[in-house]
């Protein structure tokens, strides 16, 4: 069974860091566009960041220059990198593989960013 698990948040002050660890099954994370959505309450989810199997990247415009996704094929592991986090950024974020057919979705992990 294909497994995506996300990991790493938390609660964090405005203008702090965290980063999100999303490690797959197999070898999912090397083959597929690996991507991370996130999703307030009473929102609806919405891209964040993507990056390809080739490599080529992609955010947001309300997270560039601020987040950084990135992957280690060898740890079946795709991260995201976040700074300068702000209150708006505080929703679930879900760690997402696309591929022919239903992608594949993890869990989710809870960032809330609060004084």
């Amino acid at each position: 069974q294909v497994q995506l698990v996300e990991s790493g948040g938390g609660l964090v002050q405005p203008g702090g860091s965290l980063r999100l660890s999303c490690t797959g099954s197999g070898s999912i994370v090397s083959i597929y566009t690996l991507a991370w959505y996130r999703q307030a309450p009473g929102k609806q989810r919405e891209l964040v960041a993507l990056i390809s199997s080739g490599g080529s990247i992609s955010y947001a415009d309300s997270v560039k220059g601020r987040f950084t996704i990135s992957r280690d094929n060898a740890k079946n592991t795709v991260y995201l990198q976040m700074n300068s986090l702000k209150p708006e950024d505080t929703a679930v974020y879900y760690c997402n593989a696309q591929k022919p057919g239903p992608d594949y979705w993890g869990q989710g992990t809870q960032v809330t960013v609060s004084s």
